[in-house]
């Protein structure tokens, strides 16, 4: 049996071939995903950085801890405390206290991340005047970098400054220090201290003080910007390596046993002769279970070499794209090797199993009949496990729209989704492909001469061949349709649900983190003809079901404001009775009931209880909740919505806004110019996320098309050596052949796009069940690139075989083949 598996490996080495870069590439593709997806779980130990010389910090609390039925839950505070008056007072008496601020500071010309502090903290990091002289005045600052000389005046949003001197330090960040009561102005609530001070005796003062935290040594990186910056960093890559590991899994698997499939499936000629000459069903399959097992074997060893050498490239451009932090590199990691090994293997053996099945049931007068014509593509266990696949397909999709439509249009949700019905589809292929065949051949098939019902009558008489072709191409249009389009559509519902929520002609945005001060929102409302509405943004939290402590971010407005600026998507209740004492919720809350009371946290941490004013509509899931201002202590004014009143001049009314922001800096937006502004049409992580999955896609099922359509041409010698002996000449072969690859790709765009569009109506559907408006944003451009590159593939890999085999006469070839 080795012999003969070794024989049929070097007489059909063009299969073989084919089927090895197939898994060879598949088994690479998984490994570098495993790689990447196991050296994104942890990160390295970060040490402090602004306070990396400070003795020690003292924090306000920024951290909510519940008890809850199954231990503590915590959440982080959306508005953290500042250290408590009377801890202050005894870390004074026990040395120099220092208050901590940080601000934002976006200058006229220099770099876009400038971060200001006090210069009392400079020494904390540690930085060092390398040139002029520390600032005393509140226009004098001091920067790190050589962005600017001292001397230098620089117009930043906070008024011009002028540059005094300038500092080397450890460049974590870009740095502008001003004087301490500058910088108080600037951020007026200091969340932390340094104390100069033993670590024991400030622990000791504080003893028995609540909301305080006493951060020494590698724990001072808590009290830097961000400090949880690396492991959301990872969390956002894991997400997208685990996206893309779960999509080229599924592409792969999917492609390597159709490929596989296919192989088996063009060699029944051979086994019925092996048939008639006495083989046996068993010997049969054993003999291409072996095949398979030669080749799972030596190209997913092939697969785990490429994947090694592919997987730097990967973690190298997810650093050069700032998908990754600086930092990241791939760990030592040697399961994802046994796994893609593992998983091309069983793949290999999968993929023959059921066509060699197949193959060894049949007998040899049949076999020698199906050689020619394709009678039996379509097998019971296929036909009932693609059936299957649909109906489930069918029924979880009428189950999320009837009980949760929001699930839709969650990420793992309509990333998953697509492929159910994908294998569905490809599974039920050899149904399909004679209808649609007929379907898109119709036309050509009118045209005069024979060139249009030959390519129509061949594709759909080759089911296997066109049904083996069309599924890489299946897999490209409906992951390129399916989830390109389901953001699309998805960000053109949140955009067109916050257009619809908001009743102002103006939205005017501060200029700094700090919000608008007092004197600005004084200006702001004296303008004539200009309804104002003040919000903050903020956070409740909930303890759902006794165990889960759920954050719901908060807009904190008077309801007076809010009814004139706003057309919330109200289920019941009123705006105008929402007070200090109740909260407006959306139907997502376990409590929400008008006129019901529910226990909450508000985003400082304070417990209270407030009473349902009103419920909103789910919505896609952005709609929050709406308190008062005196239930978001500390919260800043961000954004200040503007209407104007009847029969107020639009023009004269921005202007005067215009000047009212002009002393803070500040920007005067219109509806639709601030919608664009926040709500963009896709966010740039998960759209260069997306375009890595399907370049994935893509790459893979591009070669793979190429290597299927290689094999069926090469299996096709002696029927082009038959035309060209019937009359046809060279050219007259060779557009036809072409012409049959671009209507596979044809049959496989349709299908692909029938899934896609299955996708995109049933994200459609929930929205409208969550009372959104949105229209299905079809990716027009990406479909058009997808389909035209897998056309231009299959072309020139149907092509080429077929000019190598027509260099040798006709007569020749129907011979040797015959």
């Amino acid at each position: 049996m080795l012999s003969t598996t070794l024989r049929t490996l070097r007489t059909r080495w063009v299969t073989f071939v084919g089927s090895f870069v197939a898994l060879s590439l598949g088994v690479a593709l998984i490994a570098v995903m495993g790689l990447a997806l196991a050296s994104s779980l942890d990160a390295p130990d970060r040490r402090p950085e602004r306070f990396a010389a400070a003795p020690v910090v003292v924090r306000g609390q920024d951290t909510l801890e519940v008890p809850a039925s199954i231990g503590d839950r915590a959440q982080k505070l959306a508005q953290p405390r500042p250290v408590p008056d009377d801890a202050v007072a005894k870390l004074r008496r026990l040395g120099a206290v220092v208050e901590d601020r940080s601000f934002t500071v976006r200058p006229e010309h220099g770099p876009a991340d400038l971060v200001g502090h006090p210069w009392s903290t400079a020494a904390f990091a540690p930085y060092t005047l390398d040139g002029g002289r520390a600032p005393e005045a509140a226009d004098e600052v001091v920067i790190s970098g050589d962005w600017a000389r001292p001397g230098t005046r620089v117009r930043t949003d906070g008024g011009t400054v002028r540059v005094v001197g300038t500092v080397a330090g450890p460049g974590f960040e870009n740095a502008v220090f001003t004087t301490d009561a500058r910088a108080a102005e600037l951020s007026p609530r200091s969340l932390q201290l340094v104390v100069d001070a033993d670590a024991a005796a400030v622990r000791e003062a504080l003893r028995g003080t609540e909301g305080v935290q006493v951060l020494t040594g590698d724990a001072r990186r808590y009290a830097d910007a961000d400090p949880d910056r690396d492991s959301e960093a990872l969390t956002a890559m894991n997400a997208m390596f685990g996206t893309a590991g779960g999509v080229t899994a599924f592409v792969s698997v999917f492609v390597v046993a159709s490929t596989f499939a296919f192989a088996v499936a063009q060699r029944r000629r051979e086994f019925g002769l092996l048939r008639t000459a006495g083989a046996t069903p068993g010997q049969i399959r054993r003999m291409v279970v072996s095949e398979a097992l030669v080749v799972g074997v030596l190209a997913s060893a092939a697969g785990c070499v490429l994947g090694s050498y592919g997987a730097p490239r990967l973690a190298e451009w997810t650093v050069d794209e700032s998908l990754a932090p600086r930092w990241f590199t791939l760990g030592d990691y040697t399961w994802p090797y046994h796994m893609a090994f593992c998983t091309g293997l069983f793949v290999a053996l999968c993929g023959v199993l059921a066509a060699s099945w197949q193959a060894g049931r049949t007998g040899p007068t049949e076999a020698l009949r199906e050689a020619s014509v394709d009678t039996r593509a379509m097998t019971w266990g296929r036909l009932l496990s693609g059936a299957a696949l649909l109906i489930t397909a069918a029924v979880t999709l009428a189950l999320a729209l009837v009980t949760d439509p929001g699930d839709l249009l969650r990420r793992k949700t309509y990333v998953s989704r697509p492929m159910l019905l994908i294998t569905a589809g490809a599974l039920l292929a050899p149904v399909l492909v004679r209808p649609l065949t007929r379907l898109i051949g119709w036309l050509p098939a009118q045209l005069p001469g024979a060139g249009g019902m030959l390519v129509r009558e061949n594709a759909a008489a080759g089911v296997r061949r066109t049904a083996a072709v069309a599924a890489p191409v299946l897999v490209t249009v409906a992951l390129a349709g399916s989830l390109l389009g389901a953001t699309a559509t998805l960000a053109g519902a949140k955009a067109t649900e916050v257009r619809e929520l908001t009743a102002a002609d103006f939205v005017v945005t501060p200029a700094g983190d700090a919000g608008f001060d007092k004197a600005t929102l004084r200006r702001l409302r004296a303008v004539s003809g200009a309804e104002v509405s003040a919000s903050s943004s903020s956070a409740v939290y909930v303890l759902e079901d006794g165990v889960a402590l759920t954050r719901s971010d908060a807009r904190a407005v008077e309801p007076g404001p809010l009814a004139a600026t706003a057309r919330l998507p109200l289920a019941a209740g009123k705006v105008s009775d929402l007070d200090d004492g109740s909260i407006i919720v959306n139907e997502e809350w376990e409590k929400h009931t008008v006129g019901r009371r529910v226990d909450v946290w508000l985003g400082d941490g304070t417990r209270k209880s407030l009473k349902i004013a009103a419920v909103m509509t789910v919505g896609t899931g952005d709609n929050g909740v709406y308190v008062t201002p005196r239930n978001a202590p500390a919260a800043p004014v961000d954004r200040v919505d503007v209407r104007l009143a009847d029969g107020a001049d639009r023009a004269v009314v921005a202007t005067g806004l215009r000047q009212a922001v002009r002393a803070s800096g500040g920007q005067v937006l219109t509806r639709d110019t601030w919608v664009r502004a926040t709500y963009p049409e896709t966010n740039r992580t998960t759209r260069t996320g997306l375009f890595l999955v399907l370049g994935i896609a893509l790459l893979y099922t591009g070669i793979s098309l190429a290597n299927t359509m290689v094999m069926a041409t090469s299996d096709r010698v002696r029927e082009l050596a038959v035309l060209r002996l019937a009359g046809a000449t060279g050219w007259q072969v060779l557009r036809l052949v072409g012409a049959e690859a671009l209507m596979v790709v044809a049959v496989g765009g349709l299908l692909g796009a029938l899934v896609a569009g299955i996708n995109l109506v049933s994200m459609w559907s929930a929205l409208g069940l969550l009372s959104v408006q949105a229209s299905i944003e079809i990716p027009w451009a990406a479909l058009a690139a997808a389909l035209g590159t897998c056309a231009v593939l299959a072309v020139i890999s149907a092509v080429a075989p077929a000019v190598l085999s027509l260099r040798r006469p006709a007569v020749e070839l129907a011979v040797v083949r015959e």
